[in-house]
């Protein structure tokens, strides 16, 4: 399975925070999903991508992002 997750540029994020957040979503994404890939970028508009995956896999895959975000403070600092 490969996620891609697609960051709106005009975003404002610290430095840093593109490598940190691919890095702890796919350290909790390796959890479910062992086979895992993950690639974050910045682009025009958010998007991600689940390909390769099982029925379902992608609405998991949102919940967990989205712990990863609200978990930002835990991790990233």
């Amino acid at each position: 399975m490969k996620v891609e997750l697609v960051i709106q540029k005009n975003k404002e994020l610290p430095a840093g925070a593109v490598a940190a957040i691919e890095q702890e979503f796919q350290k909790r994404l390796l959890k479910s999903y062992p086979d895992c890939r993950v690639a974050v970028w910045l682009g025009a508009q958010d998007n991600l991508s689940v390909l390769g995956a099982e029925k379902g896999a992608k609405e998991r895959v949102e919940n967990i992002l989205q712990e990863t975000w609200e978990s930002a403070d835990d991790w990233f600092y």
